[in-house]
């Protein structure tokens, strides 16, 4: 499995997150965000035991491939 970074939030104030991935072997996007804890937000969706929610800001929404126009071969 091959993880290809393929951008980090502009505006985070230690540049470590929210980041979005491609995995090449999957072809699934991994996306680090902020973990949701709001337990009113929560109660509003279904959330599997083996799936978690992340925040993740619109901004980041320019690194997806399918949004900027580029290929997914990073």
């Amino acid at each position: 499995m091959a993880l290809h970074m393929l951008g980090k939030d502009p505006d985070s104030p230690d540049g470590k997150s929210p980041t979005v991935y491609y995995d090449d072997v999957t072809d699934n996007y991994i996306l680090q965000g902020w973990k949701v804890e709001d337990s009113k937000r929560l109660a509003q969706m279904d959330i599997p035991e083996h799936e978690t929610v992340i925040e993740f800001p619109r901004r980041m929404m320019q690194f997806f491939p399918e949004v900027n126009g580029g290929g997914t071969d990073a």
